[in-house]
């Protein structure tokens, strides 16, 4: 079993480091005329139009986030305009730009680079509006085209081992991604991307879902080539990624699988040219699972991971109760939310402000991986620089005492400034928020699997935090840093752990009118 073999994580991983020298000797640069499209077309399928007058679901943007619905023996099974909504606000356009080389199409959920290299496909039985189907969704003109008539949810169910959730799903979303769209920028570094992309865009379906009423969960225990079969995708291009299913059914039986043979449908080429980079096939090969048996020898038991004793200075987080907390709709926060391009470095947050974003976006992912629902992969290292009633310095956050550490106290935006790539937003935030994790561990329990699954859940939380700092009227964006640098830094308590993800946080700098 290839998934089992962790010697190829470590070899991706080590490659794709950012360091200082390597940034610098890189001698990639953007070919502007090959710029990939952003959006997968088929020319010759109809458009089935969603419909765009969806309701707003009237739900917070932070209990949405927080509080998930929780499966139940009722049948709960999405409508339409249900699924219009999923769909429009995990990756509908919500702005749009000029520029020199062609508009760009800003999308609901956050992406590295703006690129939105993940795809979205349905696969439902029938549904109020909607007849069963594997269906492909474009954002583009908010439409599904349908690839394949009927009723596929038993594939699926097998593809996962019967995973409960999905056999009983009335409708199950399928991400995934497609590489040559971010590798254009980002090279063999995109199988990261990959993670943190999709999961950004997770973390706002889970959150439109639960608004919505409709329960549902990130799947990773799947056999990747028979889900791959049933989209009809060119895997070396494209390779699913992760389902969610959508709501809960109690019929009874569940249909049989289908035959799914090949479509071969014609789809437009993303660009005239396309640049192979095998790190990362090679990745996402070493990570697939390729039985039923696997899938369920993978989703066996997990460990609940190890919390770290409290040894410094701690600081106990203040979330704002909740009758004081923001209550601007989910879809309001998501319509608003972007990433934040320039930080004022002059402003400050309060503690209640960082408290509920990280209450809020540590509450617990529902997802296959994470036994018990509360378990988490990633660590928060924060460095904190202007939060009122906080000692600008390095901290750890204890996520189940609720407390932050301080590891080092002073004046660190240079060094934020370094960790984050030489870019100034990290340094000009209110503070950073760092995820790392013990990969060794993670890697023991899940194989190389476990690589998606760190790089994933540290999105859709990174997400979570997004969409919580937005609802606040604050700002957030996604960063990319020197890995090795960012370890040594908070060494020694992160001695042996990895560096994944990082987010900052802040005041968005208001232009002056001209």
């Amino acid at each position: 079993m290839k998934n089992r073999d962790v010697t190829a994580t470590w070899k991706y991983h080590d490659r794709t480091k950012h360091s200082y020298w390597s940034i610098r000797n890189n001698p990639h640069v953007l070919d502007w005329t090959n710029r990939p499209l952003p959006f997968k077309i088929y020319p010759t399928l109809e458009p089935l139009p969603l419909p765009r007058d969806v309701p707003q679901t009237g739900v917070a943007g932070l209990s949405a986030i927080s509080e998930p619905v929780l499966l139940s023996g009722a049948n709960s099974v999405p409508t339409l305009q249900d699924l219009a909504r999923i769909l429009y606000f995990s990756a509908g356009i919500t702005k749009q730009r000029e520029h020199p080389a062609g508009k760009i199409y800003f999308r609901a959920a956050a992406c590295t680079g703006a690129l939105y290299e993940i795809e979205l496909y349905v696969v439902t039985g029938d549904l109020p509006g909607l007849d069963a189907g594997v269906y492909h969704f474009n954002p583009a003109d908010v439409a599904l085209r349908l690839l394949r008539k009927g009723d596929y949810r038993g594939n699926l169910a097998q593809a996962t081992a019967m995973e409960p959730t999905v056999a009983r799903a009335p409708a199950t979303i399928v991400c995934t991604g497609t590489y040559w769209r971010n590798a254009w920028k980002y090279q063999a570094r995109t199988y990261r991307h990959f993670g943190w992309d999709s999961g950004t865009l997770l973390a706002n379906m889970l959150a439109v879902s639960a608004a919505s009423g409709l329960p549902a969960e990130i799947v990773l225990g799947f056999v990747d080539g028979d889900v791959n079969c049933l989209l009809d995708l060119d895997t070396r291009r494209e390779v699913s990624l992760c389902l969610v299913p959508i709501g809960h059914t109690s019929e009874s039986p569940l249909p049989s699988p289908r035959e799914a043979p090949v479509l071969g449908l014609e789809t437009i080429p993303p660009s005239e040219n396309e640049v192979a980079y095998p790190a990362m096939f090679e990745m996402h090969d070493a990570s697939s699972l390729e039985s039923e048996e696997e899938v369920t020898q993978w989703r066996g038991k997990q460990p609940i991971f190890p919390s770290s004793a409290l040894a410094g200075e701690a600081v106990r987080l203040q979330p704002l109760p909740h009758e004081e907390q923001p209550k601007d709709t989910i879809e309001q926060v998501i319509l608003r939310r972007g990433s934040t391009r320039t930080f004022d470095k002059a402003a400050s947050i309060t503690l209640a402000q960082l408290s509920t974003i990280l209450n809020c976006a540590t509450r617990g992912l529902s997802a296959d991986f994470l036994e018990p629902p509360s378990a988490q992969l990633n660590d928060f290292y924060l460095i904190v620089h202007s939060v009122q009633a906080l000692k600008a310095g390095a901290y750890f956050f204890h996520r189940e005492r609720n407390t932050l550490e301080l590891l080092k106290e002073g004046e660190l935006r240079a060094e934020a400034y370094h960790l984050g790539l030489e870019q100034e937003l990290p340094a000009d935030a209110c503070v950073d928020i760092f995820f790392l994790a013990d990969l060794k561990l993670i890697l023991e329990r899940y194989g190389n699997r476990g690589y998606r699954a760190v790089q994933l859940e540290a999105g859709a939380i990174g997400g979570r935090v997004y969409l919580a700092a937005y609802a606040q009227d604050l700002g957030a964006t996604g960063l990319t840093f020197f890995d090795d640098d960012v370890i040594n830094f908070f060494s020694p308590h992160a001695t042996g752990k990895a560096a994944i993800f990082l987010v900052a946080i802040g005041k968005p700098l208001k232009r002056k009118s001209q």
